[in-house]
């Protein structure tokens, strides 16, 4: 490329010829550089898919001869059929072929049962699995992990081998979550990701487009067949002026989803640009696009900028973040694209904010919500505060919420709750612990729990208030459904961003305002906490910790998958008879579902994540989060009482 650009100043009175070979030269070169470069470390032979896909967008826009957002870029680039499929947003259906999938361990287990029902000898593109989902938070990392080992050997077993045998990446317990390891590893600008979880659209921070399916979904994409997804609209949401103080990532999304409520954001991808994007850290926009599941959106994603560029150079894919660059037109929107709804968001006014309880689009500037706690009853005692979670546990998290608790612990105060830190990966944990972030949290009282979900999907073993007591408590998680986090539908949990959960924990109660109220420090004196400060990214790097990868054989036939017929936790399926060409008619229906209808309410998370992998055992849990249209109670309620 270098020999292009010094050709084209040189070509002197060539005029057009010069410039038309410098052209040619110049995408040859860059296109035999796409070629070479992985798109990921740990999958030596697939490659970046920049070439194709610019080639894809060229023969889209020919076709629709208007600006394209850049959410339509990703998109439309990975069609089957670009020259045929009809493209009509909120209307027509498109087939897609994405550049990688990637399961959690609950989810990935059926998954994986019907990949191997479908007799194929390996995944047709790069897939992962990750072990996040069944470590139940009771004492702390360590001994939460080894009990998790123990109790979960069979699944654990079953998908080892399972990507072995199929050629699947997989994470060990104790990588880390999901969302964090493909940021860390997988996503990439302008990839196409599916996964088999609610927060996949995590992703969007390094301005992919990365979409939460169903484990029938994955199983297609990995066996070579088309994805199908109703052609989304796009709503924008223009960010002007730029974070700065209390008000982080976190809140934009607050803001948003109390705008749009849990449902405003259905058939639509949420494209973020404006000014206002480049004074969020690509982690930040990673913590609102994660959160975007919330409001209902098919994903979110941001355009590529230099702070993408420099998270990718900080986790070794300096490479990628170089070829980005030359491809930065397929990776932003178009000048003058037209969005079904826009949304403007001046940062410079936002307010930190706290949303709940009982859902996350009941949005209150941190100002407020003090006033609406004593108005509506809400416990003001704060019971715990948990920090992390894959919403929030990147580097720059843990840094804000930390200095908040350095300045607590240099005035001889500490957490007046309960608090936990939960990392997002075994990277995230071990440069904490390098860089003394893990020490301060357990002098301030923390407790560092496993590189997981834990509490964030229910799997915690909570014991300081019973079932049924009313109780208040603070998180920097995603979701606070009716007994989400600890299966109490009396617990009153509110969701905002890790540094506000470590100010109010220190305060022990919701009415804190840390922007205009005082605390009383061990000498008696009155002081007031700075704003929260944190590094982007680690100084020194990133250091990896222990490695949790196991990387699929380069032949994996040989491998051996056991089930055992009589598990409760796993259950090999039988194919359904074959199709007699007839449709099914008068089918009855067995329930009708009102209101929220989340993946929750459809299939709750907690202790019923041991039965992902058995079909019978499932299908208990089924709705039983779901109101009943026919008498206005909770489905799984009025069966309990059947059953009785």
């Amino acid at each position: 490329m270098a020999y292009c650009t010094r050709l084209l100043l040189n070509q002197g009175s060539k005029g057009v010829v010069g410039q038309n070979v410098h052209f040619r030269m110049f995408h040859l070169t860059l296109n035999g550089f796409a070629r070479s470069v992985l798109m990921s470390k740990f999958d030596q032979d697939s490659f970046m898919p920049y070439e194709k896909l610019a080639s894809n967008l060229e023969i889209v826009k020919k076709r629709l001869n208007r600006p394209l957002t850049l959410a339509e870029k990703v998109l439309y680039s990975h069609l089957d059929q670009p020259s045929t499929q009809k493209i009509e947003r909120g209307e027509s259906y498109l087939r897609l072929r994405p550049d990688r999938v990637a399961m959690q361990d609950a989810t990935a287990q059926m998954a994986m049962l019907q990949f191997i029902s479908s007799g194929l000898a390996k995944v047709a593109v790069p897939s992962t699995i990750h072990c996040d989902h069944l470590i139940e938070a009771q004492v702390g990392g360590d001994k939460d992990l080894a009990r998790a080992k123990d109790i979960n050997k069979e699944v654990y077993n079953f998908l080892s081998t399972a990507s072995a045998k199929y050629g699947v990446g997989f994470w060990k317990p104790g990588s880390g979550i999901i969302h964090q390891i493909i940021l860390e590893n997988y996503a990439f600008p302008g990839v196409l990701l599916i996964g088999t979880d609610s927060h996949t659209p995590n992703g969007g921070g390094l301005g992919g487009l990365c979409i939460g399916v169903g484990g029938a979904d994955a199983v297609d994409v990995m066996a070579d067949i088309p994805w199908e997804l109703k052609c989304p609209k796009v709503i924008g949401v223009n960010l002007t002026g730029k974070l700065s103080g209390w008000t982080s990532s976190k809140d934009v999304i607050l803001k948003v989803a109390g705008i749009l409520t849990v449902k405003g954001g259905t058939g639509a991808i949420v494209e973020y640009f404006g000014p206002g994007v480049d004074s969020i850290s690509c982690t930040g926009m990673g913590t609102i696009c994660n959160m975007g599941a919330e409001i209902g959106a098919t994903t979110s994603v941001f355009p590529y900028n230099q702070r993408m560029h420099d998270y990718l150079v900080a986790t070794g894919r300096k490479d990628i973040a170089v070829l980005a660059n030359d491809y930065k037109h397929l990776l932003t929107g178009d000048q003058g694209a037209q969005y079904d709804q826009v949304i403007n968001l001046n940062l410079d006014e936002l307010e930190p904010h706290i949303n709940g309880p009982f859902t996350p689009d009941l949005a209150h500037p941190i100002s407020e919500v003090g006033k609406q706690a004593k108005k509506h009853g809400w416990p003001l005692d704060i019971k715990v505060g948990l920090i992390g979670s894959c919403t929030n546990s990147s580097y720059e998290d843990m840094g804000r919420a930390a200095s908040i608790a350095k300045q607590a612990l240099k005035r001889g105060l500490k957490s007046k709750t309960q608090f936990t830190v939960t990392p997002g990966s075994e990277q995230i944990r071990a440069t904490i612990e390098r860089d003394g972030f893990a020490q301060v949290f357990d002098e301030f009282g923390g407790l560092v729990l496993a590189n997981a979900c834990g509490p964030c999907i229910g799997q915690w073993d909570r014991k300081d208030v019973k079932k049924g007591e009313k109780n208040t408590i603070v998180s920097s998680y995603n979701r606070n459904f009716t007994g989400r986090n600890d299966a109490n539908p009396a617990t009153h949990a509110f969701v905002t961003s890790p540094e506000l959960v470590t100010a109010l924990a220190l305060a022990g109660t919701l009415d804190f305002d840390p922007r205009r109220d005082s605390l009383t420090a061990a000498n008696g004196e009155k002081f007031k906490l700075d704003p929260p400060s944190g590094d982007e990214l680690p100084s020194m790097g990133f250091d990896p910790g222990q490695d949790t990868y196991q990387p699929p054989p380069k032949e994996g036939s040989s491998v051996r998958v056991d089930v055992d017929p009589k598990s409760q936790r796993l259950q090999l399926l039988s194919p359904f008879d074959k199709w007699d060409g007839n449709d099914l008619s008068e089918m009855a229906i067995l329930i009708k579902v009102k209101g929220k209808c989340t993946t929750d309410h459809i299939s709750a998370a907690g202790p019923w994540l041991k039965y992902r992998g058995h079909l019978d055992n499932i299908s208990n849990n089924m709705f039983i989060g779901a109101i009943n249209s026919d008498n206005n109670e909770e489905i799984g309620r009025a069966s309990c009482r059947e059953r009785v």
